[in-house]
Parts: C-alpha cells; structure tokens; sequence
C-alpha cells in the first residue's frame, strides 16, 4: 500500500499540469450536460416493487380507483353550493380539469359528469339517469331545477362523496395517465401542477368561491416551486462555509480550493445524471448538497494538512504533496464507506430511492478525485509567505489548547469513564428510539409546513368529505360468477363494518354497502331492509341494477373492493389500519375467498412505510459490515474496528432517539440523511484514527499519541462539524417541512458524529489497548512519513 501511494504522488505531481487540464476540461463538458439537467418526478418511481400491496394496485389498476389522482373542490366562501353562480362554477371546473394534459378524460367526475347517476324505484322497477339530466345548461338553472339537483344528491346519496357535508362544496375527481396515451411521454407532474393553478385555481377562485385542489401531482409542484427556496438555503450554507474556511485558514486560496473542487464534482455529478437519461426528483435535489457536505468535510482535513505542514516549514508543493500521501489512504477509506452506505440504498426496491442511491454515489465517488487528488494538486501550485507560515503556526498553537485539555479524555482513568458513560448513553438511546415512526407523522403532505395551502385543504377536505385522497382498497378475491353469493357479500359487509369503527376510518364503501342500499330501496326505503338479502337470486338482480361498478367491484364479482376513506395518512394511522386488516383476515378466514392489501393512495404509502422498515436494519448492517471490512483491510488491527465503529453505532441509535423526540419518521426524504450521517461519522473516525496510528508507530504510548492525533486533526473535525451544522441549521426556516426536517436531523447528527470520534473514539481505543496490549508493531497504511 505504501509503495502505491508512493507511485502515485510521484506520478500525479510529475504531471500536475496535465491534471489540472484534464480537470478544466472535463468540467466545461459536464457544464454544458449538467444545464441540461431537469426536475422531473413521477407517481410510478415511488412505487415498491415485488411487495404484496401493489402487486394487489397494479393487477387490479383498471377495476379499481387510481391512486394516482387529484382532488378538486369548488367551495362556497359564504353560504351554501345551491346557487346558479356556484354550480356554473363547478361546471366550469369540470369541464377545465377534463381537458387537463394528463387526465384520464373518462374518470373524471362530479356533479356535472354523465358517470353520476341517480337512481330510484318507480311503479316500473329502477329508473337510473344522470344526477344532472345533459339536457340542463346553466342558463337554466333555475331556483327549482337546483332544488331537483339538490333532493337528487341527498336521495341519491351522494352527501359527503361528491357535495361537501355542509353543503358548500361540490368536488371534482380525476384519474390521471402516468404515460400519454398518444405520445408515449411519461407525464410532466410539475407541469400539471401549474396548469392546475393557472387553469383552474386562478381563472375561477374569487371573493365568493374558493379553489382546494390536493394529489400527487400537486404535492410535487409544490415542493418543485419550493426548490428555489431550497436553492437559496443552500446557497446561505455554502456562503457561510466558505467564510468559516476562511476564518480557519486566513487565506482565500485554501478557501476557495475545497468549496471549489466540491463545486466542481457537483458539476460532474449534474452532467453525469443527464447524460445517464436521469432528472432530479424535486425529493432529492437536496441530496447533492449532502454530498458536497462530504466533500467539504475531505476538503478542510486536507487544508488542515497542508497549513500544518506549511507552519513546519515546507513550501507549497511539498506540503501538497505529504497532503495527499498523509490522507489519501483514510480518504479513500472514509469515501469508500460512504460510496458502500448510499449504495447499499440499492436495496431498497423502491425506484425513487434507487435513483436517489445513484445520484448520492456517483456525487462521492467523483469526490475521490477531485477531494483528494485535484485539491493537493492545485494547491501545489500556490505560494505562501513565510510570514503566513508563522501566523499558520501560532494558530495551530493557539487552536490545539482545547484539544490537549479534551484529549485527557486518553488518560486511563478517564477513558475508562467516558467508555461506561458512552455504554450507557448507547443503552438510553436504544430505548427511546424504540417505537420510532416509518413514514409520515403529520396530516397531508409530510414534505410541506402544516400551515402550507396543500396541507390546509387537505385538512378541510377530511373534514367536509366522506372521500378524500387518502383511501386503503382492500380487495376480496372470490370464484367467478360470485354474484349470487349471499354469504360472501354478507362476510364482505362484515369486514367493512368491523374497519369503520377503527379510529382513523371516516367511511366504508363496497358493494355490500351499495346492495344494502338497493335493497332497501327495492322496499320502500325501509330501514329494517338495509341489509344483504338472504335469497341469490335478488342479490343478483340487485347488483345489476349498479350503472357504475368500477371501482367497487368486477362483471361477475370475483372482485370486490372494500375502500376504507381515512381521516389521514399519518403512519400511526396507516399502521393501525393495516394491522387490523390482517388481524380480520386471520381471524375470519372465509372459505374460497381472500382479503388482499392493497390499493388506494394509502395502500402506496403502507407498501412504502413496509419497505423501509424491512430494509433498514439489513442495509444499516451492510454499511457496518463494509466499514469493518475497509478498517481491517487498512489498519490489520480488530481494536481498530471497535474503535471506528462503536462510536459510530452510538450516534445513530442517538439520532434515532432524536428523530422520535422530534417527531420525524423514517421516510425518503431522511433516509439518506441517516446514510450521510454514517459517512460523516466514518471521516472523522478514520481522520483520528490515522494520525494515532502514525504516532504508536512512531514509538509514543496510546495516551501521548492520541494527544498528538486530536491536536493534529481534532481541531479540523470540531471545526468541519461546527461549520457544517451552522450552514445546514438555517434550513430550519425553509417553507418546506421536509428541507427544515433534514437541516435539524443533520445538525444534530454532525455534532454528535463529531462528538463521538474526538470522546468516546479515544476512550474506546485507550481501554481496549490496556485490556489487550499490542504484541506486534503498528501497521501504518499509505505514506506517514511527513
């Protein structure tokens, strides 16, 4: 390993020019790539693959209700929907959603639509028209037609489904294709977000009607819309960690380096996504960031180390040059390791965050190059005075007062304490993490503030609507030509009454519901009748009186669907919910049917929720089992893998414990910064632990070395932790939930990642070397030497 190092400085500084041209090159190319890079996201890439529940969504997409759809409602400001002016309103509406690019045309519907139907019993059997006759236009909407349409709606049962409870909205429904039928192109999701608001919010929202639109698709136009916000904050990060740089280093040279090279390798990744065929999902454009953070991190070890070696007395080109030998073995190792976490989220079958995976590792792996091989390089060619060589000197004095008074932490006795306390820190926070939340935790869009115009409406269509957009499908499979079987609709309206006394479920609808329904209606209206008719016979004829069974049920019932409308889709809910579902189908099996999970919005989210908890210990083991393999691989030494690990381990069941106290779930959006957190982790642990290998190999007891280790890069550890957090903390004022979220959990997680590698990292290696002395010299990775 030394003498590859060796070959390398040799061979990169012998062409430092052709380097540095290949580099400049490299980066106009990948400029020009990387402006051409998009937003885009998709409904389908969020979707687990090869789980129970959408499998159940995707061989039953075309029987049942989309998940992926938009809410929209026409809502009267002062009084009541039952005016000519209102119900023009919803018509326009109607008719605007309709032709909307990406809407499923035929699975549009409100009031206005022909697929609404109104049916009643007369002398002559059931009679079943349009609830809204296509012979009525709003210029006759007269006081009495209105009062026609409004005895339909209630008659027809239809308050609370398609007008609000309190009578004041009407809502219009629509599926939409994830592709275009007619050109092929996937959907522009941000696209049809502002087409919903330039169409339909803008033209027809005033002092007497308000627009409330809620999907998908709006969610991510949303968070698209918010992404100059989190490009402003982002910008606040960088300026205030390049101004910490300079404050540590005194010179714009070696500030702008490691915020350059980190620019340069974002570059490259954007360029490489493009030229990939990939976009940037409005979910992870903040990922990039969390990548130059690691960058930035590898940038300041190697200023660190060259003012260090410029204080002792060497010129600039040496001083690069025992920069990139000194940290291009813990480099690599610590990069490695993050490379292997967001790789490991690989394994996550979910394509949004494969996609967000690829993104991450093609970010860190280009900063092996341009972090610790373009940085040293570049420096090399700068000059620096003898007088900023003494001023780099007495800072460095004057810095490490607080790294010897920390290092004591070494001294036997201490380590010793500070390895009990740690233990029992692990402990508590084992604890209180326990029963953290996967998924989302708030109403609405997780990824938005509560007080968001999405979330508001989201909140006030719960409330005035038995449907909503959050909705659980379970379908009951049973043999062909089921219609006629009494029993099993009878079993079928068992189950739905047992879920809707589930806190959480708003209303039931199956075609149990609907035959109860009928049935009554067939006798008079008679309460007492509302119920599943014994003979197979009438169910049968019941069930065809149905104008509209999508989304209830199949031709020959071997389909039924029951839709569970919740209040929410909080993961408490959801996870309540499904456990009661699979709770009831164990409890009630019924001969030659199945109760399968699930469709609907909310059957999405429960596959999602599923999928991260099952994958996050297994990839969280991975990334341990990769760092315990690269420490050995370096360092030959199992007190090593303690050491660098435990410290580690300890953060994250930390971080865990915080997220629960905070109320942050598991979910895309903080997965990867629990990923990143490991990484962060890792460099400083690798960072310390290489320089006190060289001081044990150079003849100095644990104690002195581990001295000399945290006055030499402790300072940089304490300081790239200080600075990161700073930068990422005022993400908390983000407009979006899920940016100020990440900024918080990042905080936290950096400066106890930092906390870590320069305490209980000591503490852990000093105990352990006096528990089990060394019987062999230490083995030092790389070049030492300087």
């Amino acid at each position: 390993m030394t003498g590859l190092v060796a070959r390398l400085e040799r061979l990169l500084f012998a062409h430092r020019a052709v380097v540095l041209i290949v580099a400049v090159v490299l980066t106009v190319l990948m400029t020009f790539a990387a402006a051409q890079l998009r937003i885009s996201a998709g409904f389908e890439k969020m979707l687990p693959q090869h789980h129970e529940y959408i499998e159940t969504f995707e061989k039953y997409r075309n029987e049942l209700f989309d998940a992926n759809r938009v809410v929209i409602v026409v809502r009267a400001r002062h009084g009541e929907l039952w005016t000519e002016q209102n119900l023009r309103t919803l018509l326009q509406v109607t008719d605007a959603v309709t032709y909307l690019d990406g809407v499923n045309r035929g699975s549009v519907m409100s009031l206005w639509t022909p697929n609404v139907f109104y049916n009643e019993i007369t002398e002559d059997g059931f009679r079943s028209e349009p609830l809204i006759s296509g012979t009525i236009t709003p210029d006759a909407l007269t006081p009495d037609v209105i009062n026609e349409i409004r005895h339909r709606v209630i008659a027809g049962g239809y308050g609370g489904l398609l007008v609000s409870k309190d009578g004041a909205g009407g809502l219009v429904v629509a599926e939409l294709n994830e592709i275009d039928p007619h050109s092929g192109e996937p959907l522009d999701y941000i696209a049809l977000a502002h087409a919903l608001e330039d169409k339909i919010r803008k033209p027809f929202e005033n002092a007497d009607v308000e627009i409330q639109i809620i999907g998908f698709s709006k969610v991510v136009g949303d968070i698209a819309d918010g992404a100059s916000g989190v490009l402003v904050f982002c910008g606040i990060a960088l300026l205030l960690t390049a101004l910490a740089v300079f404050w540590y280093c005194r010179s714009w040279t070696l500030t702008l380096l490691p915020v350059g090279c980190s620019l340069v390798s974002l570059i490259w990744q954007f360029g490489t996504l493009h030229l990939l065929g990939f976009g940037l999902d409005p979910l992870a454009i903040l990922v990039p960031f969390l990548v130059f953070a690691i960058g930035v991190s590898h940038g300041v070890q190697q200023i660190n180390f060259i003012t260090r070696q410029i204080a002792a007395g060497d010129d600039s080109q040496a001083a690069a040059r025992a920069s990139f030998s000194g940290l291009l073995i813990p480099g690599s190792l610590a990069l490695a390791t993050a490379l292997v976490s967001f790789v490991t989220m690989m394994l996550v079958p979910i394509p949004m965050i494969r996609e967000l995976a690829l993104t991450a590792s093609i970010g860190v792996g280009y900063k092996i190059a341009t972090n610790l091989v373009l940085l040293p390089i570049a420096a090399s060619y700068f000059r620096f005075t003898q007088d900023y060589a003494a001023r780099a000197l007495a800072r460095r004095e004057q810095r490490s007062v607080l790294m010897q008074k920390i290092a004591r932490v070494a001294e036997p006795r201490n380590a010793v304490l500070v390895t009990l306390l740690t233990l029992g820190v692990f402990a508590a926070a084992v604890v209180l993490s326990h029963g953290r939340h996967i998924g989302s935790l708030q109403p609405g869009a997780a990824e938005l503030r509560p007080d968001a115009r999405y979330n508001l409406d989201s909140v006030s269509v719960a409330e005035h609507f038995d449907i909503g957009l959050d909705w659980l499908t379970v379908v009951v499979e049973a043999p062909p030509e089921s219609c006629e079987n009494s029993d099993l609709f009878r079993y079928v309206d068992e189950f739905g009454w047992e879920m809707s006394r589930e806190p959480g479920v708003v209303s039931v609808e199956s075609a149990a519901t609907m035959a109860k329904l009928y049935n009554a209606g067939f006798n008079e209206g008679q309460l007492k009748m509302a119920a599943i008719p014994r003979d197979g016979r009438t169910l049968g004829y019941i069930l065809h009186q149905f104008q509209q069974s999508r989304g209830i049920r199949n031709g020959d019932c071997s389909v039924l669907a029951v839709n569970l409308y919740l209040a929410d889709h909080k993961a408490t809910t959801i996870k309540n919910i499904v456990a009661k579902v699979k709770e009831f189908r164990s409890a009630h099996p019924f001969e030659g049917a199945t109760l399968r999970l699930a469709s609907g919005n909310v059957g999405v989210e429960a596959a999602t929720n599923e999928v991260l908890e099952e994958s996050e210990l297994p990839m969280m083991l991975y990334v341990y089992a990769a760092i315990l393999i690269l420490v050995f691989l370096a360092y030959r030494d199992w007190r090593a893998m303690i050491a660098c690990c435990l410290p580690l381990t300890v953060a994250t069941f930390i971080g865990y414990a915080f997220m629960k106290a905070c109320d942050i779930g598991l979910t895309i959006s903080t997965l990867p910064v629990m990923v990143l957190a490991v990484g962060v982790g890792v460099d400083y642990a690798f960072y310390i632990y290489n320089r006190l290998q060289w001081h044990l190999a150079h003849g100095l007891d644990i104690v002195k070395a581990f001295e000399q280790a945290l006055s030499e890069t402790g300072v940089a550890t304490v300081f790239t932790a200080i600075t990161l957090s700073v930068g990422v903390a005022t993400w908390s004022f983000s407009a979006l939930k899920f940016q100020a979220d990440m900024g918080k959990l990042l905080t936290f997680m950096f400066m106890v990642n930092m906390l870590m590698a320069i305490t209980a990292l000591p503490a852990f290696a000093v105990v352990l070397e006096r528990l089990f002395p060394r019987r062999k010299p230490v083995r030092v990775p790389g070049l030492m030497q300087h």
